[in-house]
């Protein structure tokens, strides 16, 4: 089974220091490959190689690293080696170079960030989540507790021994940062296979760019749970890594309020203030320890630190909807404002879709295994009451040769005249989100940007593996400008499907 996507159109490709030739001076293609449940998350890998071969060997490189570095650092696998030496009080213990490294890289970390960033953060989370659970806020005297058993000192290193003593009892996670950590060593594993230029790693909104490419980057709109939904800003990224941290996809609710997952382990307080935070750095862990701190520091702190690190840019996005950027962001950025609705003419509504009005479609790939898995070919599409297809939302695929396998997809000769001379989509940073759960919306255009007329449509869903299984949801909606909802029920390629037509959040 073929396992990548191969774009022969043109690339984003920068000239080598050779003139332009690549290391084997071949001719080189990109090849994207998709998977699912990688660190808890999604991966999404494009390689710049000269053959097919050379990719996948890139693909396995990558892989391979991160299962590696996954035992070692995994806070959540009893048998990994932190986990395993967490078990461990008061006892030296040699430890691996990434181990000690990122553990030392933690107290670096909690001194220039006045420990704002700490791994025993998830002390004060748990009260919090514990608060949440019986439906009440946490008192003082239990965040007070949290907040001292943070300022504990939790390990203590001996760089000539290569040994770390865990000292507390503490919960520790080292979320903050370790998989940008990990990214980085995966990219450079990919890196070195002969052949390949340049690639783009981007493991749950966090990615590295490397090599012969510049790469088109959007940043998530914190407001918005859609992948597809106007971005932020937008920003092309050559030898850098971003990481996006933030509190709008995951957090608690108390009393119908969102309070984030992100806390300030100095104060107890959770982390409200800053909604994403996107962070460019030379060094992967870098961008991801300072995404994490930014969504918890002050902007005047953050704004400290940035300055005294070269290299290092950002954007804020308040709760409230204000923009802070460093500088350099400026300079390089090209930010989206967001377009305010117009009203609509009388007599309008009878003629063209209601503007104040959006669809939105979500799904969840079905877990087919207990591990990672490859991301089928996805189609998202909208077709009239005639069955005549109005839009492609979305079409996410593997090679051109395959397409015919997607069946209810494919036997529109419309539905391929809209997919022809489609590039690789840009890289999309944002906060973490589940595996294999994406959310799409339709702003009611047509795929030639003309609003449809109101009426019936059916919105249909397909998911399709390479020479295996296929499955294909459907649902006829009333678009009238009346919301309406409805829910789809899973198979053995989507684990279920929701669409939601609605009034445009403000």
């Amino acid at each position: 089974m073929k396992s990548s996507t191969i774009v022969t159109t043109t690339v984003l490709l920068i000239a080598l220091s050779s003139g332009g030739s690549s290391k084997t001076g071949a001719r080189q293609q990109m090849f994207q490959f998709n998977w699912e449940n990688v660190i808890g998350t999604s991966l999404e890998l494009k390689v710049v190689a000269a053959s097919e071969a050379g990719a996948d060997k890139a693909e396995s490189a990558v892989l391979d690293e991160i299962d590696r570095e996954a035992k070692i650092l995994s806070g959540y696998d009893p048998s990994s080696e932190f986990s395993q030496w967490f078990g461990t009080h008061g006892q030296a213990v040699r430890v691996s170079p990434e181990l000690f490294e990122v553990l030392d890289l933690f107290d670096k970390w909690r001194d220039r960030t006045n420990g704002a960033l700490d791994a025993s953060a998830e002390t004060v989370t748990r009260v919090w989540k514990k608060a949440a659970d019986e439906h009440r806020m946490p008192t003082d005297a239990e965040l007070a507790g949290a907040v001292q058993t943070v300022q504990q000192k939790h390990w203590s290193l001996d760089a000539s021994s290569g040994t770390a003593t865990h000292l507390s009892k503490a919960p520790l996670v080292l979320n903050s940062f370790a998989k940008s950590y990990i990214i980085d060593h995966a990219a450079t594993k990919a890196m070195a296979v002969e052949g390949v230029t340049g690639l783009v790693l981007n493991i749950g909104g966090d990615l590295v760019v490397r090599g012969a490419v510049t790469e088109p980057v959007d940043v998530a709109d914190p407001f918005s749970g859609a992948e597809d939904a106007s971005p932020t800003a937008s920003l092309t990224v050559h030898d850098r890594a971003i990481a996006t941290s933030g509190n709008y996809r995951r957090g608690v609710e108390i009393g119908g309020r969102h309070f984030s997952h992100l806390v300030d382990p100095r104060t107890g307080a959770t982390a409200d203030e800053i909604v994403s935070s996107t962070v460019i750095a030379r060094n992967p862990a870098d961008a991801g320890a300072l995404a994490t701190a930014f969504s918890i520091m002050k902007p005047e702190e953050s704004a400290r630190l940035a300055a005294s690190m070269p290299g290092v840019d950002y954007l804020l996005v308040k709760a409230s909807g204000e923009r802070l950027a460093s500088p350099g962001w400026l300079a390089m950025a090209i930010t989206h404002p967001h377009t305010a609705l117009l009203p609509v003419a009388a007599g309008a509504a009878a003629a063209e879709w209601d503007p104040s009005m959006e669809l939105t479609v979500s799904f969840e790939i079905a877990r087919i295994e207990t591990n990672r898995a490859k991301r089928p070919y996805i189609a998202v599409w909208v077709e009239d009451s005639d069955h005549y297809p109005v839009r492609t939302i979305a079409l996410w695929r593997g090679e051109t040769k395959y397409l015919n396998e997607m069946k209810a997809w494919y036997k529109g000769d419309r539905l391929r005249a809209m997919s022809e001379g489609k590039n690789l989509p840009k890289s999309l940073t944002g906060a973490t989100r589940p595996p294999g759960k994406y959310t799409l919306q339709w702003d009611g255009k047509d795929n030639a940007g003309k609003p449809v007329k109101p009426g019936k449509y059916t919105v249909f869903i397909e998911a399709t593996r390479e020479h295996g299984t296929d499955q294909t949801m459907h649902e006829e909606m009333d678009f009238t400008g009346t919301p309406k909802q409805a829910t789809l029920p899973g198979g053995i390629e989507l684990a279920g499907a929701s669409i939601d037509y609605h009034k445009v959040a403000h």
